[in-house]
């Protein structure tokens, strides 16, 4: 029997019976908020390109007893994302939970960038979003709950470090966030959008090789430190259940107090 701490804690922050899709969920921040919402009782079904890192992460998860499925799927490629939708739902239910972490960072001075460039950021960062909150968010009202998590930049609303069309992305990500929230909070779903600061993954090992850069992000922080994807565990709890009932619509950095500083 749980005690009324053990309780209030279970009824505040468990996910258990619920279902929760994960772009990006074989590495980074994708990883540690699939990790976070498993071990808080949902089932995760995990996206990215490569099966072979796909099935490592998901051993990972299920190690410690978390009820963990793949589907690989280049979420550059329209198909592969109808794909998904067509198939998440078939692993442990419907989906309660969408996060959207999968991202490309493709990060050359804008005189430089292709137009091809330029495509395939939109199509990855801000096109699959788009589609399956499209695909899931009404099905997520029709049932009465649902959480949509994105996961943006500080480019979305800063420039630098050569933000190009990943800042571009980014930002039309924070507004895709409001515009689902503003159709489908009424009926029950919650939407947000989570903005990292300079987080040490392997989205960011291109940035990290640049002599002094991680020094100089690490500067612009209140906390003196860069981000770790672990920092992402407790947010991605607390939007994926009913803690979070009375918000929706919000950016909510997670940076170390770099946006204030």
């Amino acid at each position: 029997m749980r005690s009324p701490a053990e309780a209030y804690l279970h009824r505040m922050f468990s996910l258990e019976g619920r279902t929760a899709l994960i772009t990006g969920g074989s590495s980074g921040i994708g990883h540690a908020m699939a990790e976070a919402i498993g071990l808080a009782g949902a089932s995760v079904v995990l996206v990215a390109r490569r099966e072979t890192e796909l099935t490592a992460a998901a051993g990972k998860l299920r190690a410690h007893g978390v009820d963990a499925h793949i589907l690989p799927a280049d979420l550059a490629d329209e198909d592969a994302v109808r794909h998904v939708c067509d198939h998440a739902a078939t692993f442990a239910g419907d989906i309660d939970i969408l996060v959207n972490a999968a991202a490309n960072n493709i990060r050359r001075p804008m005189d430089q960038l292709t137009r091809d460039d330029y495509d395939v950021t939109v199509r990855v960062n801000l096109t699959a979003p788009y589609l399956l909150g499209a695909h899931f968010g009404p099905r997520m009202a029709a049932r009465g709950f649902g959480r949509i998590i994105n996961v943006a930049s500080q480019q979305a609303v800063r420039a630098f470090g050569d933000s190009g069309v990943y800042g571009v992305s980014k930002a039309a990500l924070t507004g895709l966030t409001r515009s689902q929230a503003e159709a489908w909070s009424p009926r029950g779903v919650r939407v947000h959008t989570v903005m990292p600061g300079f987080v040490l993954t392997p989205l960011t090992e291109a940035a990290q090789a640049v002599p002094g850069r991680v020094e100089a992000m690490a500067a612009r922080t209140l906390t003196g430190r860069n981000g770790d994807a672990t920092d992402f565990a407790g947010v991605a709890v607390l939007l994926a259940g009913d803690a979070c009932a009375g918000m929706t619509g919000q950016s909510v950095y997670v940076d170390g107090g770099f946006s204030v500083h």
